[in-house]
């Protein structure tokens, strides 16, 4: 999907005659004009949104890998709320099922790749739960 966005034009404030009189507020003019100018060149041109369900899908995946990091290398999971991590696996499985119904690649990559780690922390908490209530037992 393509949008195009379009800032309402302006025309330059007619700063000549102030200009001695309040340099302060003809900066801030200025700083403001070239602010909106360069919001205009940059939202005139066409943007395809799809970058960013790809920009949010990355950063939403590779967020699970320090967490499972973590566990592989020390194998603690006292501090992981099992309850948390099953809905936050959970959803991820729901958005991931649902990416693929309506068909949305940028979706389905990223909660594929992030149900990945996220199921393997799940796993290795209920795992270690288990082994802890069985030596207690």
């Amino acid at each position: 999907m393509t949008v195009k966005i379009q800032i309402i034009s302006f025309k330059p404030l007619n700063v000549t005659n102030h200009l001695l009189n309040h340099c302060k507020i003809f900066k801030l003019c200025f700083v403001h004009y070239f602010f909106l100018l360069l919001l205009h060149k940059i939202f005139s041109m066409t943007f395809d949104i799809t970058f960013i369900g790809y920009l949010a899908g990355f950063c939403t995946a590779i967020a699970q890998f320090p967490q499972a990091y973590k566990v592989v290398k020390t194998g603690d999971t006292k501090s992981i709320s099992p309850i948390m991590y099953s809905i936050m696996t959970l959803g991820i499985l729901f958005w991931f099922t649902y990416g693929l119904l309506i068909p949305n690649i940028p979706m389905i990559a990223a909660n594929g790749v992030c149900l990945i780690p996220s199921l393997f922390v799940l796993y290795i908490t209920i795992r270690n739960l288990i082994r802890t209530k069985k030596q207690t037992i």
